[in-house]
């Protein structure tokens, strides 16, 4: 089976920003991959240059297996972009902006008014049809870009920042949309600054940090190197911290504040059987005891930290209004 996308060695240099330096990945055909990464990392080089707004420094980028810019129309042909930005002619109804993105691609117009009708009752604005960009609320602006996107039947889908600046309901409604598309065989690539939103939905993710990739696992797994933390209540107050002889290195750390005893562990669900045990052999009653499970999110923080917390600005070369632009 093909890749969606082939990514080895990818490098881009601004002057003297280091935007990509050397990024490495696979992405499977028909997976939910998420792009992950702080503010700086990468991320928006990385997206541009699969689409061609931005010329890369040197490595390889294949999508479906052609060349990001050897094979430019093919690789684009099968791509849709629904950007964080609303780079949108204002100047037209939202139907007639879609039938002219189809024309861009080869569509004819006959199919190219069809597919805008199927596209905008997907997301739920086909009653706006006739309605300029500019007038959308901000919510239907977002289900307008994602119909942009699907007008071309793309293969690969590429999200970047899809839920942001929208209420909690219409995320949730998007993400219920996006389900479906990746059910229904479309690969998603996924770039989000709302963690659970990774978490929830994506098969695998890449965390990209100062134009590299620091690591690429499913969110379970990433969790599972976090620290969970387990809190026993013990009947009584110990006069010290409880011997605890574990054979691994799963604890980090063991605290105690009175009758709580507090540890932290990695894969802590898997610890917890056997603290009971030696507390119990110990003679320690226990009256309750709690996981905490670490989030994503905490492993992220983790991850991506930098000493100054500081990150360097991507170059974000401008968006053309029909989001095609020009490869540089």
């Amino acid at each position: 089976m093909t890749a969606a996308l082939e990514i080895r060695d990818l490098r881009k240099r601004y002057a003297d920003v280091q935007a990509l330096d050397g990024v490495s990945l696979t992405v499977p055909e028909g997976s939910f991959f998420g792009l992950l990464g702080p503010n700086g990392a990468g991320k928006t080089t990385f997206i541009n240059i699969l689409v061609g707004l931005v010329r890369k420094s040197g490595g390889e980028a294949r999508v479906f297996g052609y060349d990001v810019e050897d094979d430019y129309q093919e690789a684009r042909d099968r791509i849709g972009l629904a950007p964080q930005e609303f780079n949108v002619d204002r100047f037209f109804p939202i139907k007639e902006v879609l039938e002219h993105k189809a024309g861009y691609h080869g569509i004819p117009a006959d199919e190219a008014r069809e597919r805008a009708d199927e596209v905008l009752k997907q997301v739920g604005i086909y009653d706006k049809r006739d309605t300029r960009f500019d007038w959308l609320s901000g919510g239907m602006k977002r289900r307008f870009m994602l119909a942009r996107a699907l007008i071309t039947d793309p293969d690969l889908l590429i999200l970047d920042e899809p839920t942001a600046g929208v209420d909690v309901q219409l995320r949730r409604d998007l993400w219920d949309l996006i389900i479906d598309l990746n059910e229904a065989g479309t690969t998603i690539l996924l770039t989000t600054h709302y963690i659970e939103e990774a978490e929830r939905l994506c098969d695998e993710v890449a965390i990209l940090d100062s134009g590299n990739v620091v690591t690429v696992a499913s969110p379970e797994e990433l969790i599972d190197r976090g620290a969970d933390r387990i809190v026993v209540q013990l009947q009584d107050a110990p006069a010290g911290t409880p011997d605890l002889p574990f054979e691994d290195d799963r604890v980090d750390a063991v605290e105690l504040d009175g009758n709580r005893l507090v540890v932290t562990a990695r894969r802590g669900g898997l610890v917890a059987p056997d603290l009971v045990r030696a507390l119990d052999r110990a003679g320690h009653g226990i009256v309750d005891l709690e996981i905490s499970r670490t989030s994503l999110e905490e492993v992220f923080v983790e991850l991506t930290r930098t000493e100054d917390g500081a990150a360097v600005d991507e170059p974000a070369p401008a968006l053309a209004a029909n989001g095609e632009g020009g490869r540089r």
